[in-house]
């Protein structure tokens, strides 16, 4: 991937997890939704919660790691919703 590959990769970054958010509910999961995907997309060696944790919030990854573990563990939205919202944004038309 070159420098160029990544202009705008924040911008575009940003508009997916709001998309999202628009349709996993309630406004106090999308700082999660946001750490949880920022999470994934780091080149941590295991994708679980707790170096997912460390990386996004290194001076309180305690907290991180409960709040990450709520996040995917005990949050409900429709799993249906979530992945045609993430079809609609990622598939070609």
């Amino acid at each position: 991937m070159s420098l160029q590959d990544c202009a705008g990769s924040d911008d575009r970054f940003s508009s997916y997890v709001e998309g999202l958010a628009g349709v996993i509910g309630h406004a106090d999961r999308v700082k999660p939704l946001r750490d949880y995907c920022t999470g994934l997309m780091m080149p941590c060696a295991r994708k679980s919660v707790e170096p997912m944790a460390a990386v996004t919030a290194p001076g309180r990854t305690a907290a991180q790691h409960q709040s990450l573990l709520h996040f995917v563990g005990q949050a409900s939205w429709s799993d249906e919703r979530v992945l045609a919202k993430v079809c609609e944004m990622v598939l070609p038309v």
